[in-house]
């Protein structure tokens, strides 16, 4: 899907083999190490050398967003940002909202023209998909009117039925 100049592709798979991706989003948690999820497949698909990068940046917290090189990734950066625990960080759609301006942002100050998304906060944090996805999309609809270096943002999708949902969502967002 297009928005603006902006491409919009939704994959079902793995965030970190995302190689023809120039910068992947880590749904981090607040000391920027490795966990559960994301977080752990990213710093162990990253290595050693993003731990300690990310001791320096540490801690974060809701909705900040901090970058770092990609190590052992296929991807030349990682932005780290630390989404809202779904019924204890309030408000957290203002939380949710902030983790993906901000990292776009990030990524626009960085010249960075691919990212990709997990769905952040969907995981161990209890954000409900179905709500998370509307904040992803409505967040990226604003942000495709002055986008300048993205071209390209990409959500990756670990389930197939998350997959299944974000692609009718953005057949109903086209309509919007």
């Amino acid at each position: 899907m297009e928005l603006g100049k902006i491409r919009i592709e939704v994959v079902q798979g793995d965030i970190t083999k995302q190689d023809d991706i120039a910068c992947i989003v880590n749904a981090a948690n607040a000391e920027l190490q490795i966990g559960g999820g994301v977080a752990g497949a990213i710093h162990t698909a990253a290595g050693e050398e993003l731990i300690k990068e990310t001791q320096k940046l540490a801690p974060i917290r809701t909705g900040q967003a901090v970058i770092t090189g990609a190590h052992n990734l296929p991807n030349q950066q990682i932005i780290h940002t630390l989404g809202p625990v779904y019924g204890f960080n309030q408000p957290e759609m203002g939380f949710l909202t902030d983790c993906y301006k901000n990292s776009l942002h990030l990524a626009e100050e960085n010249n960075i023209n691919s990212i990709a998304f997990p769905a952040i906060s969907t995981g161990a944090f209890g954000y409900p998909f179905e709500e998370a996805t509307d904040i992803a999309l409505s967040v990226i609809k604003e942000f495709s009117t002055k986008a300048d270096s993205i071209k390209l943002i990409r959500f990756v999708l670990f389930s197939p039925s998350d997959y299944e949902y974000y692609v009718d969502k953005l057949k109903d967002f086209r309509l919007i």
